[in-house]
């Protein structure tokens, strides 16, 4: 930016502004209001531009214009959310097997309760690490040795608090689990 005696700048990064008493180099000294001779750099101060830049943005058109178009009456459309929908969980994890494994004939009665419990586990985990605050587990009614199993993981972790889900969405079959956010988890 070039400069010439009587420009009337700023100093950037400083609260001060003043006018030009002296150029040598890229040396400009100035004069503030209270009549102090500062010098900085080029680079450090910007020129006063006065209108041009108003007049610039506004060219086209007139300040009415532009006003009407900042106070016009958008209405801002925010999807509507029912109290029922937004106390319902943010996350679902169905436990019943034939939604965990592509064939479960192989397998024992042992080794399909540590399938689901190790997907509830690597489930909850996943939620802390992104902050999620509730999870409903569904398990089905059965024995209750799922149910049983889980309410014992859940009782490993000093974040967590858990109930049985809405009945009348999930029935007996569902376990409901809220995080805190501000706890750290130990298992």
């Amino acid at each position: 930016m070039s400069f010439k005696i009587g420009d009337y700048v700023y100093v950037l990064d400083e609260a001060l502004s003043g006018e030009v008493i002296k150029i040598v180099n890229s040396e400009i000294t100035i004069e503030d209001q209270d009549g102090f001779e500062l010098t900085f750099n080029a680079s450090e101060i910007v020129k006063k531009e006065g209108d041009s830049l108003r007049k610039a943005a506004f060219s086209n058109k007139s300040i009415h214009q532009v006003l009407s178009e900042k106070t016009s009456n958008k209405k801002r459309t925010l999807p509507r959310v029912k109290p029922k929908e937004r106390f319902q969980p943010t996350m679902e994890v169905d436990l019943h097997i034939h939604h965990l494994v592509k064939s479960e004939r192989h397998l024992s009665s042992h080794d399909k309760k540590l399938i689901q419990l190790d997907t509830a586990k690597h489930k909850l985990e996943f939620a802390m690490q992104k902050k999620i605050q509730k999870i409903v587990f569904i398990h089905g009614v059965g024995e209750g040795t799922l149910k049983m199993e889980l309410e014992y993981l859940f009782k490993r972790y000093n974040n967590l608090k858990f109930y049985d889900a809405d009945y009348k969405k999930y029935g007996q079959g569902a376990t409901e689990v809220y995080i805190y956010q501000n706890i750290k988890p130990h298992d």
